[in-house]
């Protein structure tokens, strides 16, 4: 699944599309996959979060009659500057994109105010909603507290050592630690805090030296699970196998380790549902139709006794 600077207000959020799906450097006029809206989603990153939520967008478009451009920012701003120019050049009838970072949510959403193209946002928005088509919305700062809260009962009052290994800087990262600090007991110290920028490479080696500098470690929030997987490989190589790994996302793979005690918690936020939720309420709010601005994606903490709870994360 994976999506903030802390000072801001944070409006969270998902994406909408369309069907027939365009690079942002291939495109056809091939007038049969013309709908009667036409979309540009600007995709922020490569996780499984981002591949997921652009397939639920791309599938749902097809039962709305809509035609999406997309493309992919890859986790730089200034990427998604310029794909949000090409989709303005493109006169598409509304925008949809899974920011990078907040901050770069203001030059992106002026542009498209000034081009007089709407912007529907997805996991992270500015606060003013004023400002765009729509969002749907996912509390990031909340599923960082509940997998914060797991802890705070698995510990039972005990003190105890936490690592993060957060994703990039800025955007849905910043909420989910935000959120998950905020909700940790007194008793639990914050020994380590570094980004893994969503790369499990990256993550691997920040949770080799954190391990190496905390042998005495109790948990590791992780931003993600594809990185807190390598967390958990680094761990168990440096035989901190009883390091209890909470994380994020709820993928059918994040299920399995969940149910075989790799992870010990995981907060579910189905790329699935926000992806069809923003494709369908961003077409409706086009079109003036009431339905709700912005739309709350429900989430699960996932452990081993309510795996069957966890809703379906990508799309098949």
């Amino acid at each position: 699944m994976r999506l903030p600077a802390r000072s801001r207000h944070a409006l969270f959020a998902a994406v909408a599309c369309t069907t027939l799906v365009l690079s942002a450097c291939a495109e056809s006029d091939d007038p049969s996959s013309s709908g009667d809206v036409t979309l540009g989603f600007v995709n922020g990153g490569d996780t499984s979060f981002h591949s997921c939520l652009q397939k639920a967008v791309e599938q749902t478009a097809k039962t709305e009659n809509a035609k999406v451009y997309t493309s992919n920012s890859h986790q730089n701003a200034g990427t998604e500057l310029s794909n949000i120019e090409d989709m303005i050049s493109r006169n598409v009838s509304a925008l949809i994109v899974q920011t990078v970072n907040v901050d770069a949510l203001k030059g992106d959403i002026a542009k498209a105010k000034a081009s007089g193209i709407p912007i529907y946002l997805t996991s992270v928005a500015t606060s003013d909603a004023g400002d765009i088509l729509g969002a749907a919305v996912v509390d990031l700062k909340k599923v960082g507290s509940l997998d914060a809260g797991w802890i705070a009962q698995d510990a039972g009052g005990k003190d105890v050592k936490v690592g993060i290994v957060a994703g990039a800087p800025g955007a849905a990262s910043d909420l989910l630690v935000g959120g998950f600090q905020s909700g940790l007991p007194a008793t639990a110290k914050v020994v380590a805090n570094q980004p893994g920028m969503f790369n499990p490479a990256k993550a691997q080696d920040v949770a080799e030296n954190m391990i190496q500098a905390n042998p005495d470690l109790d948990y590791a929030f992780v931003a993600n699970e594809e990185m807190a997987f390598a967390v958990r490989k680094a761990f168990d190589a440096a035989g901190a196998k009883d390091v209890k790994i909470v994380t994020v996302n709820g993928t059918d793979e994040g299920l399995a380790a969940v149910k075989s005690g790799q992870f010990s918690a995981t907060v579910a936020n189905s790329a699935l549902t926000i992806g069809q939720t923003a494709v369908k309420d961003a077409v409706a709010l086009l079109a003036k139709k009431k339905v709700d601005k912005i739309a709350n994606i429900p989430l699960v903490l996932v452990t081993k006794d309510n795996l069957s709870e966890a809703p379906q994360y990508c799309p098949k």
